[in-house]
């Protein structure tokens, strides 16, 4: 059973500079609770309950935040406001989050925070989450812990998610190379990145499970493409020799946050999705700049 989640919220954010210039972007705020606390509720969700955030070297905002806040809490209660704070007692209550810098002696791409939540993970399998992506789903955890199940039911090496898109747009995703194998729904044979044209149309969401193995190939790997160190090429050498799967998204939506515009796009999503909101907004979006 996955019982440990990595997190990525290393990054240092340049599209959404100034704004954070002083934090991170992850706790940039969709509607009502930053980015980064909706993954957290994810994986809890799923039944994970030990997750390391991997932050930026001298970041303490991500840590703040996640911790109690004593004269708060009292301010609140005394003033029956509490319910501001239920989500976050939620994650106190139910799960354990622990906080490790991705150092500046590691390279630069999404597999590095890996090696800085090394001691977190042990030998154990681990949820692998990159925090620009958000999935929308009716009920949160669904997805993820569909993909758990899958990855103990058919022993995969890894189990990576996938969202079909249409073939113009995905020549700004990475994509996975498909194969068939009537034991082994969905498995693939490689990831590739950013192909015209590409040998899909599922897409790769930053949701990855994958077995203890993939720290060993992270630390000798080395770095490619750009100068980074990819995770992608992380499973592309677990395939070589095992089961890697891919799990597409049916019942829900991946968004990226990665960028201020698709920010807003998942800020306008989830709102629609909320009867208070949902009306009024629709209102607005009809003429945003008119007169009214």
């Amino acid at each position: 059973m996955i019982q440990k989640a990595v997190i990525t919220a290393a990054g240092r954010g340049t599209r959404f500079l100034p704004a954070v210039k002083y934090y991170p972007k992850e706790l940039l705020p969709i509607m009502d609770k930053p980015n980064i606390q909706y993954l957290v509720e994810e994986a809890i969700a799923a039944g994970i309950k030990n997750i390391c955030i991997v932050h930026r070297p001298g970041d303490i905002a991500l840590k703040g935040y996640f911790t109690p806040d004593l004269e708060l809490e009292k301010y609140l209660k005394e003033n029956n406001k509490y319910e501001f704070l239920q989500s976050l007692q939620d994650i106190w209550d139910n799960a354990k989050l622990e906080f490790v810098a991705q150092t500046d002696d590691l390279p630069y791409g999404n597999a590095s925070p890996a090696l800085a939540a090394k001691d977190f993970i042990g030998n154990d399998d681990f949820a692998y989450i990159l925090g620009d992506d958000l999935i929308v789903e009716e009920k949160v955890g669904v997805y993820l812990k569909k993909m758990i199940d899958n990855f103990e039911k058919y022993n995969c090496d890894f189990i990576v998610s996938t969202q079909e898109m249409p073939e113009y747009e995905m020549k700004r995703y990475g994509a996975v190379v498909p194969i068939t194998n009537p034991s082994v729904p969905n498995q693939l044979s490689e990831l590739l990145e950013k192909t015209d044209p590409p040998p899909s149309n599922f897409a790769v969401v930053g949701r990855y499970i994958v077995k203890n193995k993939a720290m060993d190939i992270i630390k000798n790997q080395g770095i490619s493409r750009g100068g980074e160190l990819w995770f992608a090429d992380t499973l592309n050498t677990m395939a070589k020799t095992g089961i890697g799967v891919h799990e597409p998204i049916t019942n829900g939506v991946w968004m990226t946050t990665g960028d201020p515009l698709r920010w807003l796009k998942a800020n306008i999503a989830l709102a629609l999705r909320l009867p208070q909101y949902r009306d009024e907004l629709l209102d607005f979006l009809k003429d945003p700049i008119g007169n009214r």
